[in-house]
């Protein structure tokens, strides 16, 4: 991993007290740009408390912050500073893989240490972290001859919003976990809600709450308690204590992103930046890829999971799709249902048994992987846990053994059900410490990780660059058996779930109405909106999810064919939560440029600057748009394709049907 040390300032000052004041001068730290800032104060009561700027617009007003521990033993109060130490960090470092190849961390830190008065005496750190995309903070219980175990019952930080605004939310506590469509409201009318949290501010700010590097801890989640304030409300073990440590511990960053527009929050890095560097030293067998699945002919009901006359998971049906994928060029394979364990019901038994090394029938696991090596086809390999996380965890070992056998190198790992081991949260202490410990696992046998139903992403990609990227919300398959996703659920993604990480959405659906699948049930968009789902959506491995038969002889299917997963830059040059969003790359292994641009329910026209390209250079733009006439409801998969001649210097016009899109190439010419 290349690291690029500009420049690394630390300055220590001790901080003078005197015992008997009661109220000390507040402390204050910028961003390196005096974009946003951090003051850090102690009421008369000795509680901690912070506030944050964003220029000279209040963003939080004075917000408190602390614990309280088992049997109401309270650690927030009766404080007094004992040492304040302030530094300045600068350094860019490159992603294995990622949105952006280069990244900057710049940000200006101050970390406070606070000690009880009375009796007990305890220390706590506070260090906040002030960027010029965000802020951040965590605490920091030192080891501090404490024997017994420590639980933490609460957590007591607030957040309170110097100003309402709507606030683009799910639900933090549910049997789908985070698969719930958005919905939008004042922050003074939010119940409990998932992170990431985005608000569009009544001060004209796009703030979005999250976490960093969320290790050994339970999942924040925020409740509103009153007006506009937001406190952090962390997910319980079963018997209601959140977090069980022992002698000392840390907790995650809690982040708050600034941007002056929605679209700002996008590109900005502050979570990875908050995450430790990556601790694999050999990345070589990190790769990002595009697969197909027969998991969308699972889902429209063309094919079974389960073993029977329409089984999917078959030998035949397996060789059938990496002949289709050779010649077109696709790197991987999906196939779920190939193991022992898949019964018409399964999904109702969330501590359903399921075999990790033994093959379905009409399955050879050996045969299969044989054949794609022979044809340049990777086989990624599926284990579905039923969320019976015993059973799983006792044949991991197994299991990822025999994928290095036959030459697996990635591993789809899925956690149907609404609780782990039928009674914790996926996002509890429980869950986190479960999804980390598999992660670590699959790393020491070279296997990258793609979860489903998982624990919501924390940047951990940075430290671990196998976690190639999750579902953790909801994806393409609603579209196949329910009423589907509306129109503008694509359009929020970018500005809610995704501010967290990669997500495996599976687009690339060319017919849209879905004819063979179940009566009623279609993709509610434009074949052109699908192409642009694999720009707009980042992922290093884009699923191409619709049937072979679907992509055969079809113009289109160039387009998914070219996409790059990978990125050396992304620009966002136009966006509104809900409604659109147009997102540029630039691929990593040529001057080529791709766009997605897509839109709710309204038709849309744009006209795109393209100052975004190489200036005294040529392109061709290869433009795949709606067709004349086309949108959801009209002709939805008619993809109209022209070329044209462009520089930096033009204006591009886009027409987006009703839940349209265009997605282009800009190939540079010579």
């Amino acid at each position: 991993m290349l690291i690029k040390l500009k420049y690394c300032i630390t300055t220590i000052c001790a901080y003078a007290l005197i015992a008997c004041t009661k109220e000390q001068k507040p402390i204050e730290v910028s961003s390196p740009g005096n974009v946003n800032k951090i003051t850090f104060s102690l009421s008369n009561n000795g509680i901690p408390q912070y506030q944050v700027l964003h220029g000279e617009t209040q963003v939080l007003n004075p917000s408190e912050m602390g614990f309280v521990f088992k049997d109401a033993d309270s650690l927030y109060k009766n404080f007094e500073i004992v040492n304040v130490r302030q530094d300045s960090f600068d350094n860019t470092w490159t992603q294995v893989w990622g949105e952006k190849k280069e990244i900057r961390n710049h940000y200006n830190e101050l970390k406070v240490e606070l000690k009880e008065k009375g009796t007990k005496n305890r220390k706590l750190n506070i260090e906040f972290r002030a960027f010029d995309d965000g802020v951040a903070f965590r605490y920091v219980f030192p080891e501090q001859g404490i024997k017994d175990s420590i639980f933490i019952m609460d957590e007591l930080t607030t957040f309170n919003l110097s100003d309402d605004g709507k606030a683009w939310w799910i639900p933090a506590y549910g049997q789908q976990r985070y698969e719930y469509l958005y919905k939008d409201s004042p922050v003074s009318a939010l119940d409990t809600v998932h992170t990431p949290l985005t608000i569009e501010s009544k001060n004209g700010l796009a703030l979005s709450f999250h976490e960093a590097n969320l290790v050994d801890f339970a999942s924040t989640t925020l409740a509103h308690t009153k007006e506009t304030t937001l406190k952090t409300d962390l997910v319980p073990w079963a018997d209601g204590v959140k977090v069980r440590t022992t002698k000392s511990f840390t907790t995650p960053w809690r982040t708050l992103q600034i941007g002056e527009k929605p679209t700002d929050l996008i590109t900005s890095h502050l979570i990875l930046n908050l995450n430790e560097p990556n601790k694999i030293e050999d990345t070589s067998w990190i790769k990002p890829f595009k697969y197909m699945g027969i998991w969308w002919a699972m889902h429209i009901g063309k094919y079974t999971f389960w073993e029977g006359e329409k089984q999917g998971a078959t030998t035949k049906h397996a060789e059938e799709y990496i002949d289709f994928a050779e010649k077109e060029g696709i790197d991987h394979l999906l196939i779920e249902g190939w193991n022992k364990g898949w019964t018409p019901d399964w999904y109702k038994n969330a501590m359903h048994q399921f075999s990790f090394t033994n093959e379905a029938d009409n399955f050879d696991l050996e045969t299969v992987t044989d054949y794609a090596a022979k044809h340049n086809v990777r086989i990624i390999g599926y284990h579905e846990t039923g969320s019976n996380i015993d059973n799983y965890l006792k044949q991991i070992d197994s299991a990822f053994a025999l994928y290095n056998k036959v030459g697996i190198h990635d591993v789809k790992i899925g956690h149907v059900g609404s609780l782990l081991k039928m009674k914790e949260w996926h996002h509890g202490q429980f869950g986190v410490n479960y999804f980390r410990y598999v992660l670590e696992k699959a790393a020491e046998y070279h296997l990258t990780v793609l979860y489903h139903e998982p624990i919501k992403d924390t940047g951990e990609r940075r430290t671990f660059p196998n976690m190639m990227a999750r579902e953790g919300a909801r994806g393409q398959e609603y579209n196949a058996w329910s009423e589907g996703n509306p129109p503008s659920y694509t359009t929020i993604l970018p500005f809610t779930r995704l501010l967290s990480g990669p997500m495996d959405f599976t687009a690339g659906i060319l017919d849209v109405e879905v004819k063979q699948g179940y009566p009623g049930r279609r993709v509610h968009s434009t074949a052109a909106k699908q192409l642009a789902l694999l720009v707009t959506v980042f992922s290093p491995i884009q699923m191409l999810a619709d049937l072979p038969e679907n992509y055969e002889g079809q113009p289109a299917f160039q387009f998914l064919k070219e996409v790059p997963t990978n990125w050396e830059d992304t620009k966002i040059l136009n966006g509104e939560i809900g409604s659109y969003i147009t997102t540029v790359r630039k691929d990593i292994n040529s001057d080529d440029w791709y766009l997605g641009s897509m839109t709710n329910e309204k038709a849309r026209d744009f006209d795109i600057p393209l100052s975004f390209l190489e200036e005294n250079a040529t392109y061709e733009a290869q433009i795949y748009a709606d067709a004349e006439g086309t949108d959801e409801t009209h002709n939805p998969d008619a993809i109209a394709i022209s070329k044209k001649k462009v520089t930096t210097s033009d204006v591009l016009k886009l027409h987006l049907g009703a839940s349209g899109g265009a997605a282009i190439r800009f190939k540079k010419l010579n």
